[in-house]
């Protein structure tokens, strides 16, 4: 196969001999180096690339020279190679000069660039290697090129396909996807053997599963804990940035921790293709790497976690609490946190729902945008996830419309993101639209759209349909008797009111019942930004410390009544 190509484009040869020299030395034996001098020779090698078919992984663009433009490389490699990071080589002096350093910003805030990297100095710049070797890696995981990877083959892109490929994306698991009849999914086919069964699973080692089952997904996706009937200091329900948040800080404190989820790993911020106003990253970080880091980070401290087992009720135990499983097993927690978060609401209509995994998808579009190359593509929202989906989306589809009910984005969307939605050449804004309908034969071929505006009703080609909208919080497991707002938010801590009946205080994301802390987007008047969410979670083990220091009396309830939740006001 072709190697992946790395371009440098500078006009100042010194640099450009640097740079080639360091990129020679570290990746030519993985990466085909072209690099030239000038911004138009740079145009036109990345046009003879895009005749030839390139995969190019990393395009260096230097310093124009005076009167031209440095977008003349970076926009060019934007219609020609979105697949490509796109990165500014930045001489140490820049920053020192205002407009420069504008520029800079600019071309990075409006999605022209993704980042910079510091030209190298004199090798080796680890500096400069860094900064390479991030980027690679990005682009190697985008194009699920990392040895992790998962690989499903299926018959059609809903039904038991689309789950197995969404237990992966829930699990932070690189995965791959390819209908049976292609020429990858016969190669897989034939690999597993002829007993092999759609839809196949092959794991990295080789390993193939026919039709596996949600066990056996369980496994591949990192093995449950056996915990039945073992009781820990704090149990967090939902591993979201929240839930993921408490287990770090809980099992860094000495707590011993265990995460359940239905799911996997990150919640809502899966949907995040590349959060960009998250504190410390300052090229941006995908929800699902950021959930990754985190999973791997509370299991170092010894955190448990146990995926793909739902929670079905709370119940008050001798010793605490009684956490119900599916199935009938049962885990005990001195401490309980609820982080399951939110999820996105449906759209309510039969014939999209019909095609959910087939065109229609309700979350974020990290595993599914590479599969709408040149294809039209819709998003429903108007927050930061629609935003940042739409973004991600422009990369793979010909054009993408965002729909918004609102007369405009500004209301729920980050400022920055806005400017690069409206920089983005591929990508549309239309305010005050809703989807009324759709459908198609096996995928999703059209949508039925109604403008407010105009009051006119019309039907649109697509292919592909986003929808990242409102937010139901996942807190119907719950006792009935613990207090909620009427969309089903829990209350917390003064806001409980009557709804407290114990002489002390509630503490601040204490819910109804002691002993049982909120974080994150199930919490009524919660934050909906992922830092917020983290911060709940450390705030609720610092509370849970609080609580378990005391060992007052006064977390249970009375003594008649011990057995019951039923003492709590319904909310």
């Amino acid at each position: 196969m072709p190697l992946p190509v790395i371009v440098a484009v500078d006009e100042d040869p010194e640099v450009l001999d640097r740079v080639e020299a360091q990129l020679v030395e570290r990746y030519a034996g993985s990466y085909r180096i072209e690099c030239v001098t000038g911004a138009d020779a740079g145009v036109r090698l990345l046009d003879r690339l895009a005749e030839e078919n390139a995969d190019i992984a990393l395009i260096l663009a230097g310093r124009p020279a005076p009167g031209t433009g440095r977008d003349a490389v970076v926009d060019e490699a934007r219609l020609l190679h979105p697949l490509a990071k796109r990165a500014l080589l930045v001489p140490p002096h820049a920053w020192g000069d205002a407009d420069r350093a504008d520029a800079i910003r600019r071309a990075m805030a409006l999605g022209r660039a993704d980042h910079f990297v510091p030209e190298p100095g004199s090798p080796p710049d680890e500096v400069f290697h860094e900064a390479i070797a991030s980027f690679l890696l990005e682009w190697a995981r985008e194009q699920r090129l990392v040895p992790q990877t998962v690989h499903v083959v299926g018959e059609e892109w809903s039904g038991r396909a689309y789950e197995l490929r969404d237990v992966f994306e829930k699990c932070a698991v690189p995965h791959a996807f390819c209908l049976a009849d292609s020429e990858r999914g016969q190669e897989l086919l034939a690999r597993a053997g002829p007993d092999a069964r759609l839809p196949l699973m092959v794991l990295p080692d080789g390993t193939a599963l026919s039709d596996p089952t949600n066990a056996e997904i369980a496994a591949a996706a990192g093995a449950p804990l056996g915990v039945d009937d073992e009781t820990f200091d704090l149990v967090v329900v939902g591993a979201g940035p929240a839930g993921l948040s408490a287990a770090v800080y809980g099992a860094s404190d000495g707590l011993r921790v265990l995460v359940v989820d239905s799911g996997g790993i990150g919640g809502q911020a899966r949907s995040s293709a590349l959060i960009r106003n998250y504190l410390g990253f300052a090229r941006g970080v995908s929800g699902g790497r950021l959930a990754e880091q985190a999973y791997e980070q509370a299991s170092l401290f010894g955190a448990g976690f146990l995926f793909m087992h739902r929670v079905t009720d709370l119940a008050r135990a001798d010793d605490g609490f009684s956490i119900g499983l599916e199935g009938g097993r049962a885990i005990g927690a001195q401490v309980v946190i609820v982080a399951t978060g939110a999820s996105y609401r449906r759209l309510e209509i039969p014939e999209l729902d019909a095609l959910t995994g087939a065109g229609v998808f309700y979350g974020g579009p990290v595993s599914e945008a590479p599969t709408l190359a040149g294809k039209d593509v819709f998003v429903v929202g108007g927050g930061n996830s629609a935003g940042q989906a739409a973004l991600h989306l422009a990369r793979y589809a010909r054009r993408v419309t965002i729909l918004v009910r609102a007369p405009s984005l500004d209301a729920s969307m980050s400022r920055y993101l806005i400017r690069a939605v409206e920089a983005a050449p591929k990508v549309e804004v239309r305010t005050r639209v809703t989807v009324t309908g759709g459908g198609g034969a096996q995928r999703l071929e059209r949508l039925e759209l109604h403008d407010a505006a105009t009051g006119r009703d019309e039907t649109v080609p697509a292919e592909g349909l986003f929808v990242l909208i409102g937010a139901h919080p996942l807190t119907d497991w719950l006792p009935p008797a613990m207090a909620r707002d009427r969309y089903g938010f829990l209350l917390t801590g003064d806001e409980l009111d009557g709804a407290w009946r114990l002489e002390r205080s509630p503490y601040s994301l204490e819910t109804s019942i002691p002993g049982v802390f909120a974080a994150g987007d199930a919490r009524h008047g919660s934050v909906k930004r992922v830092a917020a969410a983290v911060g709940e979670g450390a705030t609720a083990v610092q509370l849970v410390h609080r609580l378990l220091d005391e060992d007052e009396p006064s977390a249970k309830p009375p003594p008649d009544e011990s057995r019951s939740l039923d003492y709590l006001h319904e909310s």
